[in-house]
């Protein structure tokens, strides 16, 4: 096992990783911006060390700062979470380089599936069910719409590059592609570094539905069933749950097969999340593989009862899986729901100071945030603040579990997004567990906001 482990990240995932080496025995080392001087993560390391001023560029970004403060401290090991650094092949391969070990899968895994369009190609190879789309970039907009008009309208036009839902745009004609194309590679280019765009058929009703994989140096691999994230709003997911409210056993069956086929075809190695599209009649398609810990992987330990944190460690530091596919059994039914400090009507971001804080509580309820009464919540990152989940016997029983949860959860000197999910755990069609990733939009169309 590593003696040292540097935690190449911030806010709640960078808790998590913390809790995860304690229960292992192994040390920590904080890095921080000065922004995030008074971030918990910082107090709870073993060690701290400030790698920049505020700005993401020069402080979680900046793989020499993160590097040197690996070395200077004496780590053994690099986990880097999700977002920042967690993708970045160039990342995982110097820290292989400087003689430390890249807590997530190699560098060859990252640079093969990070490619929209090359991880398509290898999902082909794998046998692994896929819309209709373009193995390769287009060339131009004039490639597009020819491509386009093939696969047939609507089509979706992403970002190669893409993640995260950014580079994402419908498209339903010739002339909306032409007006669209432009300004879809400037999205893609500010926010991946590279502009180039693929076609693929767009599926009007479908949910987003992942299946979570593990695979050691052994050549053992498993899944862990699957998380539902239909509940999007602009291809941001909002709220995941497992099992999904939708999928049979024998779905879930094929779906966790063709993910380890794939796992396979590229030889993956440590956690990751194999992306689907699951149309009205349940037939599943390929959408792309994210090569780290997911946001939302505590509802897949709630219902496996693995902790996907430990796993990737012990992976990392030369075990074999601690299950076997046959041991992996979904109990009950989890569900998180992400709470930003945003407006819960405009989803503008509401940075400032915590002036008082309620944590909820109770058997079956599961807090991961890093906020705290008096903290500073500042707007240089991402606005979320807390996940918030839950465990029960049921969906039903989940669901109004989180309805009560979100009742006692009150956050005062910031506005959050709790109204909404309070609001989302009333409507009848959520509660219905039928509705499509267009969800959200039609939500919001039919229920006047609330504060």
């Amino acid at each position: 096992m590593f003696k040292k482990i540097l935690i190449a990240n911030r806010g709640e995932i960078a808790l998590r990783v913390i809790r995860a080496c304690r229960e292992l025995g192994v040390k920590t080392v904080a890095v921080y911006s000065t922004a995030d001087e008074s971030s918990l993560h910082v107090k709870l390391a073993d060690e701290a060390v400030c790698i920049g001023p505020p700005s993401s560029k020069l402080s979680y970004l900046n793989m020499m700062s993160v590097l040197s403060a690996a070395q200077v401290t004496g780590a053994d090991a690099v986990h880097p979470g999700y977002g920042f650094l967690s993708e970045n092949y160039e990342f995982a391969r110097l820290v292989r380089e400087c003689g430390l070990t890249f807590i997530g899968p190699t560098p060859e895994n990252i640079e093969a599936m990070g490619e929209k369009t090359r991880a398509r190609a290898w999902a082909r190879q794998a046998g692994v069910p896929m819309l209709p789309g373009t193995l390769s970039a287009v060339a131009d907009v004039e490639e597009a719409v020819a491509a386009s008009e093939k696969i047939g309208f609507p089509v979706i036009l992403k970002a190669a590059a893409g993640g995260g839902g950014r580079g994402i745009f419908i498209i339903r004609s010739a002339k909306d592609l032409k007006d669209s194309f432009q300004r879809c590679s400037e999205e893609a280019k500010a926010a991946f570094n590279d502009g180039s765009l693929y076609v693929e058929k767009f599926c009007t009703q479908p949910r987003h539905v992942e299946i979570q994989v593990a695979c050691d140096n052994f050549g053992n691999r498993i899944h862990l069933g699957e998380r539902d994230c239909t509940v999007q709003r602009r291809h941001q997911k909002l709220i995941e749950e497992s099992p999904s409210p939708v999928l049979t056993a024998k779905i879930r069956d094929q779906m966790g097969k063709a993910a380890i086929a794939l796992c396979k075809q590229v030889d993956y190695r440590n956690v990751g999340t194999v992306e689907f599209l699951v149309d009205e009649d349940l037939q599943f398609y390929f959408m792309e593989m994210n090569t780290r810990i997911q946001v939302e992987h505590p509802v897949t330990e709630e219902v496996t009862g693995v902790d996907l944190m430990k796993e990737q460690i012990r992976i990392a530091a030369g075990h074999k899986l601690s299950r076997t596919q046959e041991e992996i059994k979904l109990t009950g039914h989890s569900i998180e729901v992400r709470i930003n400090a945003e407006d819960p009507t405009t989803f503008a971001p509401s940075p400032g100071k915590i002036q008082a804080l309620h944590l909820p509580g109770g058997n079956g309820v599961r807090i991961d945030s890093f906020i705290y009464n008096q903290y500073k919540i500042v707007p240089f990152y991402d606005s979320l603040i807390s996940k918030l989940i839950v465990h029960a016997a049921t969906r039903e029983e989940a669901v109004l579990k989180m309805r009560q949860a979100l009742d006692e959860y009150r956050v005062e000197g910031v506005k959050t997004t709790i109204p909404l999910f309070r609001q989302i755990f009333d409507d009848p069609v959520f509660r219905s567990g039928h509705y499509s990733t267009r969800f959200i939009e039609e939500f919001l169309a039919r229920t006047p906001p609330q504060q």
